[in-house]
């Protein structure tokens, strides 16, 4: 069956959670990459999918792109930004990359590509072309590679300090 993402007209006939008729050049856009995903385009994947592809490349976590929700005036629920995040990996406009084993990030290049995460700071980046492997290791009997994460832990250089000096122990002749 060939989708094409047309307007959706407003109305009761898709359920509350269906685009409105408001559909600008970006609104299409996303419209299209949801539809040619297999992905229902509601509000909210509308919504959210404004946010994260029509800004150029981003690295979120659920809880940024919340934020950027609310303050756009799209109020929705955190569980459904995740869900929202979820789907779109499971359709592949998303690469999931879990930087600390606690937050996960969502990458809009789900090309194969390594990252720096620097820690402390909560933020991935991406390595800057020039990384190489020479050779990929072979898969355990019975199994075959999925993907490939990269990810370089960085943090902040200690910043080196003079030794510290008492100012009443300058002269102790005195």
């Amino acid at each position: 069956m060939d989708m094409h993402a047309t307007a959706i007209p407003a109305g009761n006939d898709g359920g509350p959670d269906v685009a409105g008729p408001e559909v600008d050049e970006g609104m299409q856009q996303c419209l299209q990459l949801l539809v040619d995903a297999g992905l229902r385009p509601t509000r909210q994947r509308l919504a959210l999918g404004r946010l994260l592809f029509l800004r150029g490349h981003r690295h979120v976590t659920a809880e940024i792109l919340y934020e950027e929700a609310m303050a756009a005036n799209n109020y929705l629920s955190l569980a459904t930004v995740y869900n929202t995040l979820n789907q779109f990996t499971e359709a592949g406009l998303l690469r999931r990359i879990a930087a600390d084993g606690i937050k996960s990030f969502f990458d809009t290049d789900t090309s194969v590509h390594p990252h720096f995460y620097l820690e402390g700071e909560d933020m991935l980046v991406d390595v800057a072309d020039g990384l190489t492997f020479n050779r990929m290791p072979e898969a355990l009997p019975g199994h075959e590679i999925a993907r490939l994460d990269v990810i370089v832990h960085l943090r902040r250089a200690a910043v080196e300090r003079a030794p510290h000096r008492n100012p009443a122990r300058r002269n102790p002749s005195r």
